[in-house]
């Protein structure tokens, strides 16, 4: 692995990673007081977790990247069904799904 330094003050030189970096700091990073190294990493793999499951993006049609190679869910009514919250980074982040 060899680390390629990006120029100074060009964002669209690496798009993807300031893209990322812009996501992380909007979402997470600034309503989250990080006490360490061990709570950053833990606070973003569980952020990744959800980045990748659950968290619908637009640029694939409000879909999250899983449900993107498997296709969109079958659309379900509401009206007789019960909903549980999940939450998740302490509350910070909610998921959604129908309770069994």
């Amino acid at each position: 692995m060899r680390v390629l330094k990006s120029p100074p003050q060009a964002p669209k030189a690496n798009a993807h990673c300031e893209r990322l970096i812009g996501t992380l700091r909007r979402e997470l990073l600034s309503i989250t007081l990080i006490l360490n190294e061990h709570h950053l990493r833990r606070t973003l793999t569980r952020y990744l977790q959800h980045y990748n499951t659950t968290r619908p993006h637009r640029s694939i049609g409000q879909l999250s990247p899983a449900q993107a190679e498997t296709g969109p869910p079958t659309p379900i009514d509401l009206t007789n069904q019960r909903v549980h919250r999940k939450a998740i980074l302490g509350g910070l982040i909610n998921e959604y799904q129908i309770a069994s």
